[in-house]
């Protein structure tokens, strides 16, 4: 298709149905998984099953995300929101849980986290519950990772693009490229070129990847 106004208006209108038909076809195969999370996670840890949490989609727009517990109830965010100003304003050396040869931008050993929360973020079953969120329309299957509010707090104007463009996702350019192993302004450098490409043809393709991404484990903890 050429890029013209008319073409992305119908492309627009294919993302959507592939983004129903998608978390539809995902919901209906993956619910023995979910059950069994639920059922995991409720016998293990005290607390509601689902975590659901306020980020900022397309044009500002908050709205209610949710994941499978991976954390004990009452858990305080100021670890990830002294992580996160961390990242966003560019100290790698204080960001990087890894090494010098083997960075990796991300808290590892989280003593908030539960046995189970570890396991179903290490294998990306935490995220499953955003199928929900796709269904709303409040995200897409492909789109980039939706803030907290407190961390665009710390963006820097030509960071904010990434979250007015294009609708927020539950894969994406950096979780099949670059995840833990990108710096945050190589993320948004990942998003915004992801809005300036994007065509159907590219959603099926980080599709199609993100499942090896997660069959590997690839950048996750």
């Amino acid at each position: 298709l050429l890029d013209t106004p008319n073409s992305r208006a119908v492309q627009s209108i294919l993302k959507r149905l592939i983004d129903i038909s998608g978390a539809l076809v995902g919901v209906m195969v993956l619910a023995p998984v979910m059950l069994g999370t639920a059922v995991a996670i409720r016998l293990t840890s005290p607390g509601p099953v689902l975590f659901k949490q306020i980020r900022i989609g397309k044009d500002f727009h908050p709205f209610t995300f949710w994941k499978f517990r991976s954390m004990y109830v009452g858990a305080d965010d100021t670890i990830h929101r002294s992580y996160l100003e961390k990242l966003i304003k560019g100290d790698t050396a204080g960001a990087n849980q890894g090494s010098v040869d083997h960075v990796f931008y991300k808290i590892q050993s989280d003593g908030r986290v539960t046995p189970i929360g570890r396991f179903i973020r290490k294998t990306s079953i935490d995220e499953l519950p955003q199928l929900f969120n796709v269904l709303t329309g409040d995200m897409s299957l492909v789109g980039p990772r939706p803030p907290i509010p407190y961390e665009t707090q710390n963006y820097q104007p030509w960071h904010l693009r990434r979250i007015l463009e294009v609708k927020p996702g539950l894969t994406g350019i950096w979780q099949v490229e670059g995840r833990s192993q990108t710096t945050f302004d190589e993320m948004v450098r990942m998003d915004l070129r992801y809005s300036r490409d994007w065509s159907v043809l590219l959603d099926l393709k980080l599709i199609l990847r993100t499942f090896r991404v997660v069959v590997e484990c690839k950048g996750a903890v």
